[in-house]
């Protein structure tokens, strides 16, 4: 049994594996860490644990405690490398790519079925990073995810307070203030996915593999091949599991 633990800055989320599919999935607010440990207590003994970490060491700190408090030792800490499960990490320093960026290649160079993809994860940030078809990941983008977007412009300007509002799609353009700040937002995300897909646009098969809190906002807008995998780096921590 393996149970991938994916703290964010948002969530945790978590998922019991058998080596063939899910049997088991959840999640919870990581201000709510504390609450894992219950959720641990249903875990079998002796279940390969894998953790990515990007919430911080304090965070990391409380779930290897409830981890411990639950009887589990079997604790692996998943951090970036230069190679891994049939991926080859090509930044300049590998071990600095973030742990959730590098779970969710490995991920996708299973799921994308030998086909060269786009990885997206929209959450408190975007990140949009490259997968070659021989599963080498040559390097990626991060910009504001679009809360973080809306959030900067209310913090930072006198007369854009953060309103509610929709995405004007085109060729229609925003008249009210709201839409037209949701509607750039919007077209920041989606012109960066975009823009950045296009080179592997020729390729038959490419696609975009979009995951994180923020995909469904982004999913029915973007004018790409794209599926949506809400458990991307889950399955990315499957993958190295197994590896081990």
């Amino acid at each position: 049994m393996i149970v991938a633990i994916d703290a964010g800055n948002t969530r945790i989320k978590w998922g019991a594996h058998d080596g063939r599919d899910w049997l088991a999935n959840g999640a919870l607010a990581t201000a709510d860490v504390a609450q894992l440990a219950e959720a641990a207590d249903e875990w079998p003994r002796g279940a390969r644990i894998v953790l990515c970490n990007v919430a911080g060491a304090a965070v990391g700190q409380r779930i290897e405690e409830g981890l411990r408090t639950a009887g589990h030792a079997d604790l692996h800490r998943f951090h970036a490398s230069a190679a891994c499960a049939g991926v080859r990490n090509g930044y300049a320093e590998p071990e600095r790519l973030g742990a959730d960026r590098w779970a969710a290649l490995l991920g996708a160079h299973v799921l994308a079925g030998g086909k060269p993809c786009l990885v997206v994860s929209a959450g408190t940030a975007t990140t949009i990073d490259r997968l070659d078809a021989d599963g080498t990941f040559p390097g990626g983008v991060i910009l504001p995810g679009f809360d973080m977007m809306r959030s900067a412009l209310a913090g930072n300007t006198a007369q854009l307070p953060l309103v509610d509002g929709e995405f004007i799609a085109p060729p229609a353009v925003p008249t009210r203030t709201g839409d037209a700040i949701v509607t750039g937002c919007m077209h920041a995300q989606l012109g960066a996915i975009e823009r950045l897909f296009a080179p592997l646009a020729a390729t038959p098969g490419a696609l975009c593999l979009l995951t994180g809190g923020g995909a469904p906002r982004l999913l029915p807008a973007l004018r790409l091949p794209v599926r949506h995998e809400a458990r991307l780096v889950l399955a990315g921590l499957v993958r190295y599991a197994l590896s081990i």
